[in-house]
């Protein structure tokens, strides 16, 4: 009886509600800016943007201080995009590689100082898509032509950061409507797996003490967070959505707080602007430059992010849970026979003892 139960309770637990799993998803989608940027704007801008060498971020020094990012990206190596990636196995195409590589992995649409709207803010009337063109670029053939994005592939959205340091918006609201309308534009094409970050502090940006108001840009942070979070619970309500949202804010704001724990030194300076040290060992810096992590940093959000997705539950199927109920009463009453079972025996037992008790003392 045990092993029967035994199995049955190992039947069932092949049945429990999953999770999201890295090797689920066929494809991955990015949408975002110079955090998300594997090279688009470099190409661009014809390579003059970041300025970039093929320097090998894991070796310490000696790299060229005029040419200090990394093979087209905005820190000295690989940055959470490509981490992550790694880990789901997958590699999107950069949008402005579309022309010449197939894109059989998914699509990188972020852009270097992409705005959360239209246009690029550091770039402005350039033909450069804001993450809402981005969004829009990508979704417009499948609502025009009523047709469902992959609902197996992992859609990326993080940007706001631009807004904010180069629109000098002080007003959080149309940077949160422009990410609102584009996650909108997700849901309605057919996405069903959204990785969506939030704005670490940007009044602890190093950036922040050059000429700009850590405060103000601390309550634009605050309120920017404030409006996403309530947009996803919108979504949530009202699409059949997997999102997962990423705390960026309070994953910087422990670092920088108990930045030994992460394996930091320096998390309030940018390693460019220390370049004895930062040429020695750049993996103790939290910032390559007064805006952007380092290729360590980013190692750490990837993980991080892939441990969020890892814990978030897919919902169950109707069917799913009608079978698992069904186990569940199926266990039950197998158990119950098996207990009626045991009793008949046990008494049929207890006669025959009574029985052959009679005889002997007959």
């Amino acid at each position: 009886m045990k092993k029967e139960l035994a199995a049955g309770c190992v039947f069932l637990s092949f049945m429990l509600p999953s999770t999201a799993f890295a090797a689920d998803f066929s494809k991955l989608y990015v949408f975002g800016d110079s955090l998300s940027d594997t090279g688009n704007i470099y190409k661009a801008t014809n390579q003059a943007y970041p300025p970039s060498s093929n320097y090998d971020p894991t070796q310490p020094g000696p790299y060229n201080p005029s040419q200090p990012y990394y093979n087209g990206h905005f820190s000295n190596g690989p940055i959470w995009v490509e981490y992550l990636g790694n880990e789901l196995g997958l590699k999107p195409t950069l949008y402005t590689d579309l022309t010449t590589t197939p894109p059989t992995q998914g699509i990188n649409f972020a852009f270097g100082g992409a705005s959360t709207g239209i246009d690029n803010a550091v770039f402005p009337n350039q033909g450069l898509p804001g993450v809402l063109s981005q969004v829009g670029l990508f979704t417009k053939p499948y609502l025009d032509n009523n047709q469902k994005l992959d609902p197996n592939a992992l859609y990326t959205v993080w940007a706001g950061a631009n807004d904010f340091l180069f629109l000098d918006d002080k007003d959080a609201a149309t940077p949160v409507n422009n990410i609102s309308q584009a996650l909108g534009l997700l849901a309605q094409a057919g996405a069903k797996n959204i990785l969506v970050f939030n704005l670490p502090n940007l009044g602890a940006l190093p950036a922040a003490k050059n000429g700009r108001d850590p405060i103000t840009l601390e309550q634009s942070t605050t309120a920017f967070n404030t409006g996403l979070a309530t947009t996803i619970a919108a979504l949530d309500k009202n699409y059949d959505l997997n999102i997962v949202s990423f705390d960026a804010y309070s994953l910087f704001d422990e670092v920088i707080h108990n930045p030994s724990i992460y394996g930091f030194n320096d998390v309030t300076n940018p390693c460019l602007t220390r370049l004895d040290v930062c040429q020695q060992d750049p993996s103790k810096f939290l910032f390559w430059d007064d805006v952007h992590p380092t290729t360590f940093a980013h190692k750490l959000i990837a993980d991080k992010a892939l441990q969020a997705i890892k814990a978030q539950e897919v919902p169950e199927s109707s069917t799913t849970l009608g079978m698992l109920t069904l186990g569940a009463l199926g266990l039950v009453a197998m158990r119950k026979r098996q207990q009626q079972k045991l009793h008949v025996t046990l008494k049929n037992r207890v006669l025959d003892a009574q029985s052959s008790r009679i005889k002997v003392e007959s």
